[in-house]
């Protein structure tokens, strides 16, 4: 009975999923749905990513949380058009939630939407809301064991940003062992190593950006 009704809720999302979808292909707006567990960095990656990118491309947010504005406060200091979700305790966005949020935004000026997915390496990876890849952010102060702990989000993701790379001889984390371990779940997975602290790695991921558009 359960399997069942998760296979409803996932074929009922699936199919707003691929209106979105259309959406965004006829409006030609690449969307990115950024996941990864609550602290790797997300949003002080996307603050970065919109100071390097806001003047060359038209972007706007969607920022997912369960309760609070925070981040999407933040966001909104770098003058881009951002649109809050609360799931209320929610583990995920989903579709219905984008197709939602993106009736506040002015889809004929947009190059780029970005999607900040709720905290959770699990939830998230299994509803497509449309976008046109997800990425998700690893911090070294995670542990390079989580690929194989949590290997479809990996699986499901274009790019994996090993972010936080300059706390790594603080940590035990095995970056050899990571890549290899991301790369067998996702032979070809984009792997960014970047710090948010002093911007090493910030130039590839935006060039990464552009070149998809």
């Amino acid at each position: 009975m359960k399997i069942e009704v998760m296979k409803n809720i996932l074929s009922e999302n699936d199919k707003i999923a691929e209106e979105n979808r259309k959406l965004f292909n006829d409006k030609k707006i690449f969307v990115i749905n950024l996941m990864g567990s609550p602290g790797s960095g997300k949003t002080s990656l996307l603050e970065l990513t919109l100071a390097k990118l806001k003047d060359e491309i038209k972007i706007a947010v969607i920022e997912g949380d369960l309760f609070t504005a925070k981040d999407a406060e933040r966001i909104e200091n770098h003058n881009v058009p951002v649109v809050q979700i609360n799931t209320a305790g929610g583990c995920h966005l989903d579709a219905a939630m984008v197709k939602r949020a993106i009736e506040s935004l002015d889809l004929d000026s947009l190059d780029l939407i970005i999607v900040e997915n709720v905290g959770n390496l699990v939830c998230p990876a299994e509803f497509d809301v449309g976008e046109n890849c997800k990425v998700v952010v690893l911090s070294i102060t995670e542990g390079d064991d989580k690929p194989l702990k949590y290997p479809l989000i990996f699986k499901e993701s274009a790019v994996t940003i090993l972010n936080k790379i300059d706390l790594l001889k603080f940590t035990n984390f095995n970056l050899n062992s990571a890549r290899e371990d991301l790369t067998t779940i996702h032979p070809n997975i984009k792997i960014i190593e970047t710090s948010c602290t002093n911007s090493n790695g910030i130039d590839e991921w935006c060039k990464w950006i552009k070149n998809s558009l």
